[in-house]
């Protein structure tokens, strides 16, 4: 285990999880629904995917003074999580998340922001000792973008890697691509920051040298089961992924990035710690819900070793 702590800036949610024989249309109601719930947001779940994964890990976060920030709290610390910097918000709820979970795997989400939309530049100034004395920064686009600006900023100069994964999709200015080391999105999150679909090989590598040329230093596009195509200033490359049964997909980027974290960390190659974060997303779309579905440590080395 590496000795400085993984910093991850973002949200925290309950996601409240109803399983249906697949995505309600408009104005359609489903019986017969499954329902669950479970700890959330995805800064949160890239924490609790970290730590599972072997890191040190201290999460910086708004919750409110309620029940579902109790139980989030509560949750973080189990899992070993730092939640010294997880901030709780006196007039703000909790935020919350209403997840419909279809028998394929596919899922449909809406999210209430609460307290995550409150956590601010001044929230990332308190916590500025943390991240100066980290070994990484991971964020999302949960919370609001002037936070996350905010916290780069303080990382780049602190020589520390700045991993993003630019979810939910928005476009970003260049001043934060600029301070970002490694990018994460998927096909989704690509085509909104560049205005190209990806649809094969040749299209993820004009994607790639978009963003690349934006002031990005690594781009791993990720490809759900197919793996992820790789730019660096070394060329460019995919990594295959693994053939699994989806249950349900929730948060198996958040696993990726939490994975790809450790493995970045540990000074794996990025090839590797590509490799081991495709290996914790696959075991995670085998099991319902976001937290509860992050794998292990030695779930994911016991995977890899049955998928050489």
């Amino acid at each position: 285990m590496q000795s400085k702590t993984i910093v991850v800036i973002g949200s925290s949610n309950t996601d409240l999880i109803i399983r249906v024989p697949r995505i309600p249309r408009a104005g359609e109601t489903l019986l017969g629904g499954k329902f669950l719930s479970a700890a959330g947001g995805k800064g949160a779940n890239q924490a609790v995917g970290a730590a599972r994964s072997g890191g040190k890990v201290a999460l910086i976060a708004r919750v409110g003074r309620d029940a579902f920030g109790d139980r989030a709290v509560a949750g973080l610390c189990r899992d070993g999580v730092d939640v010294s910097c997880v901030f709780r918000d006196r007039s703000a709820a909790s935020g919350a998340a209403m997840i419909f979970v279809a028998r394929n795997g596919e899922n449909s989400i809406a999210v209430a922001g609460g307290a995550n939309e409150k956590l601010s530049p001044a929230d990332v100034k308190k916590a500025a000792g943390v991240i100066r004395s980290g070994a990484l920064l991971v964020a999302q686009l949960e919370t609001p973008l002037a936070t996350v600006i905010a916290a780069a900023l303080i990382a780049a100069k602190a020589g520390l890697q700045v991993v993003l994964n630019p979810a939910p999709a928005r476009p970003l200015p260049n001043r934060l691509l600029r301070l970002v080391s490694v990018l994460t999105p998927n096909e989704t999150e690509a085509e909104t920051l560049t205005g190209i679909k990806v649809t094969d090989a040749a299209s993820a590598a004009r994607v790639c040298a978009t963003l690349r040329a934006r002031g990005v230093g690594t781009v791993i596009l990720t490809l759900g089961a197919r793996g992820a195509f790789l730019a660096t200033a070394g060329g460019q490359y995919r990594v295959p992924g693994f053939k699994v049964k989806a249950v349900d997909s929730t948060a198996a980027g958040d696993i990726f990035n939490g994975a790809l974290s450790v493995a970045l960390t540990e000074r794996k190659t990025l090839r590797d710690a590509v490799r081991f974060a495709n290996a914790a997303a696959a075991l995670s779309v085998t099991r319902l819900g976001a937290q509860p579905s992050a794998p292990t440590r030695a779930e994911i080395e016991r995977f890899l070793g049955r998928n050489h």
